[in-house]
């Protein structure tokens, strides 16, 4: 039976798209206390069914997929912008294909007027409504507000008209940062992505018998199996290990491991990995708030997977990437040797190299130079930060690594850094290499 918390977030996405939801009303119609409702519409935001508009409220939207992440709802411009909606609620759950900049004279500002866009635009009242009647949302720059008759045709439309203080410019810079952002998410994989779903698990009840898994195990010739009970839930996991020597007749209950390594979909796949590696996992139940059963990931796949996503291009431009592009590789024959230029993302308040950046251009070094002695795959166990000068802004640092010992499992290296020939940092890394096989 559905707990409480799954009932409403099935009732949420029952709704339609566009409607309002209160934790009252939610409260009311499943009658449950507005704490646990509260909850609920909280995790439905989380999984993107709805979305939360300041001084509007909570409205259900469509879920997107990773495949238009890159595009914007007006729900989240209102967010995005800090904006105030005029007229149009109604519409706030529309997805956006395009943004227009209505800095120009009227007639060459018709050309880019189209349906389903948004016009960022100043306090131009006949463009307002012009751009309302062609299908366009609203964005008014330097909080002006609109003409009633503009709020009107907004509402009757069903087309949000929104307001902001920002500048155009800023609400421009704010707009392409939140896309940005998301096409960043967009490449980060996730457990959802590989699972293999519940309907192909093979996988054990807590009642059945050692038995039936030698019949699994023939069947599948799998030897690792999660173990649930009349609910889904998973309560164990059992692995030829548990089954060793075990008569037949007992319980499996009685020999799995309980309180196993479990995941959720929404962990990424390079989390989700580490955990296996470390752990020596060759497959991992992934489970939803519940603790039911929705399906497995398994090592393989998930190398298979991280493999391939280093060999996809980068969109969205992160703080490691950054690191990747000023570092220079200037080693000789018999010494490895890089350089960074310090810019100013790199610094902290107070405009020197700041520590995390040195920790990252530290696990970049090493990678760099593991990768040169052992191809494959590797995931970072430690890094410790022993010796740390401040470092200002637009100097050049030279890296010195040096590797103490490399096995065919893990990898350590010392790291100094230099700037005009005194040193300036000093770490230690330990990196863990990854079996393929």
């Amino acid at each position: 039976m559905a707990t409480k918390h799954e009932q409403i977030l099935s009732y949420i996405k029952k709704l339609e798209i566009g409607h309002k939801i209160s934790v009252r009303q939610i409260a009311k119609a499943l009658q449950v206390s507005e704490g646990t409702a509260y909850r609920a519409i909280k995790d439905a935001e989380n999984q993107g069914y709805v979305s939360t508009i300041e001084r509007v409220g909570t409205i259900r939207i469509e879920k997107k997929d990773k495949g238009n992440i890159e595009k914007l709802t007006y729900a989240e411009v209102v967010n995005v912008v800090d904006g105030q909606v005029l007229g149009g609620r109604e519409g706030l759950y529309k997805t956006l294909n395009r943004f227009v900049i209505g800095a120009m004279k009227l007639e060459a500002m018709m050309r880019y007027v189209d349906a389903g866009g948004l016009l960022i635009v100043g306090n131009r009242d006949n463009v307002h409504e012009i751009a309302l009647r062609a299908g366009m949302g609203v964005l008014i720059t330097g909080g002006f507000d609109a003409e009633e008759s503009v709020k009107k045709l907004a509402d009757d439309l069903k087309l949000p008209l929104i307001s902001t203080s920002y500048d155009t410019f800023t609400v421009a810079a704010k707009i392409n940062r939140a896309i940005y952002d998301q096409l960043i998410k967009k490449e980060i994989l996730h457990v959802s992505d590989i699972l293999i779903p519940i309907e192909d698990t093979d996988f054990l009840y807590i009642d059945d018998k050692v038995g039936k898994w030698h019949e699994m195990n023939q069947k599948t010739t799998h030897s690792r199996y999660p173990i649930i009970d009349k609910d889904m839930k998973v309560q164990g996991i059992v692995t030829s290990k548990d089954i060793i020597g075990k008569d037949v007749s007992r319980y499996i209950e009685e020999v799995m491991t309980r309180n196993p390594m479990m995941t959720n979909p929404s962990t990424s796949v390079a989390a989700a990995a580490q955990n296996m590696i470390w752990e020596g996992i060759e497959c991992l139940p992934v489970v939803d708030d519940d603790s039911k059963l929705l399906g497995i990931i398994t090592r393989q796949d998930v190398l298979k997977a991280m493999q391939m996503v280093q060999q996809q291009p980068q969109v969205g431009e992160t703080i490691e990437d950054l690191i990747e592009a000023q570092l220079t590789d200037c080693s000789k024959r018999n010494e490895e040797l890089y350089q960074f230029d310090v810019t100013p993302q790199m610094t902290n308040y107070l405009g020197t190299l700041s520590y995390g950046v040195v920790s990252s251009i530290v696990t970049t070094v090493g990678r760099r130079v593991l990768n040169k002695q052992k191809k494959g795959d590797l995931v970072v166990e430690n890094v410790t930060l022993y010796f740390l000068k401040p470092v200002q802004i637009e100097s050049t640092i030279e890296i010195k690594p040096k590797i103490l010992e490399i096995t065919r499992r893990y990898g350590k290296v010392d790291i100094e850094m230099f700037h005009n020939g005194a040193a300036v940092s000093k770490a230690f890394l330990i990196v863990q290499f990854i079996d393929r096989y």
